[in-house]
């Protein structure tokens, strides 16, 4: 990943930061709501505390969203425990699973595998970019044997999503 220690451009995730302020102030207000109620009912103790901070932390865990960041050639998915990371110039399968709660699967030739939900690159448009011109990289080397049709039809809706938002803008719908 000589292009992530270089410092090299990278895109981000735009509505990261606020789904990220969501999932905290969620846990706090949990936390919160739990000691004061513990606190009203005379119940409270250090344990009984620190049982509540421990499971708002959980909560704030389980909440916090992936962040997601692409450069040349690279795109990397950062969650609370962990951050993996593909080259999308050299991508073996790309899969996507799920209807309601979708999300895609990438593999790369060097074995690095990572999933990401398909709404992150409808709502970032220099990351699906990144993405893109990585798999027709992947394409163009024949790496790419399965799943250039997924992301084929997923580009599609990316940019029929960002036509109609450029014609609702313009008033021209």
């Amino acid at each position: 990943m000589e292009d992530i220690r270089r410092g090299g451009r990278a895109a981000g995730d735009r509505t990261w930061r606020g789904s990220a302020h969501l999932a905290v102030g969620c846990a706090l207000g949990f936390g919160v709501l739990t000691l004061l109620v513990d606190w009203d009912a005379g119940t409270l103790t250090p344990a009984r505390a620190l049982l509540w901070a421990a499971l708002s932390a959980a909560i704030l865990t389980m909440l916090l969203p992936a962040r997601v960041t692409a450069g040349p050639g690279w795109l990397a998915v950062r969650g609370p425990l962990r951050r993996r990371t593909v080259r999308t110039d050299s991508l073996v399968y790309v899969g996507q699973y799920g209807d309601v709660a979708a999300h895609l699967v990438l593999r790369d030739t060097h074995g690095s595998r990572l999933e990401l939900d398909p709404g992150v690159l409808h709502a970032n448009p220099l990351l699906w970019h990144e993405l893109d011109t990585g798999v027709r990289r992947s394409v163009e080397r024949g790496t790419l044997r399965r799943g250039a049709d997924v992301l084929a039809r997923l580009g599609h809706e990316i940019d029929d999503t960002n036509a109609r938002a450029v014609l609702d803008a313009s008033g021209l719908t």
